[in-house]
């Protein structure tokens, strides 16, 4: 029987340490974070989608990989539309030419369906690669001017979304694209 009073009371015993090693914890996590709102510590939100969205200078990107694939795309299309007339001309022609034609047809079709394959794999490549190069040098011009913005306005933290909820009394969005639109129009988006 000593032996069981002896073992409870040292597990009682390690419990309160636990708990007062908890309540240490506690006080010291609670000594940092109270000088931290004592002193007003502003905080902001971003919501990323928007500023992807709307903001001037990536949709310049946009524009201009547009603009800088518009004739590669616009033959990739005319391929298409070539194929699509050869398939049906050799469809609707099926009974009528010799075979020797029909077999020179099809190894046409599928010359161009492999060769038309190819080149818009290429263009997706080289589009995606483009894309990737022009949303990082904006991306970076972005996030400076997140951060200027964060800085001038006395800014302690700025969150960028996904988060689970933020008040919209701390949502900064609409003043970021705002900035950033200034200096698009600055033509300092090059």
């Amino acid at each position: 029987m000593a032996a069981t009073i002896g073992g409870n009371a040292s597990r009682e015993v390690a419990r309160v340490r636990r708990i007062a090693r908890i309540a240490c914890i506690i006080v010291a996590l609670g000594s940092l974070v109270a000088p931290v709102g004592a002193q007003g510590t502003r905080v902001g939100y971003v919501d990323m989608k928007r500023l992807i969205d709307a903001a001037p200078q990536l949709q310049a990107g946009r524009a201009l990989l547009e603009r800088e694939f518009a004739d590669r795309d616009a033959a990739l299309r005319a391929e298409q539309q070539r194929l699509s007339e050869l398939e049906a001309r050799h469809r609707r022609e099926a009974g009528v030419v010799d075979a020797a034609t029909a077999e020179a047809r099809a190894r046409e079709i599928d010359a161009l369906r492999r060769n038309l394959e190819r080149t818009r794999t290429r263009l997706r490549e080289d589009l995606n690669r483009r894309a990737q190069e022009e949303y990082k040098r904006r991306w970076d011009a972005m996030q400076d001017e997140v951060t200027a913005f964060a800085r001038e306005s006395g800014y302690d933290l700025i969150v960028e979304s996904p988060v689970v909820y933020a008040s919209p009394s701390i949502d900064v969005t609409d003043a970021i694209l705002e900035r950033l639109r200034r200096e698009h129009s600055r033509g300092q988006d090059r």
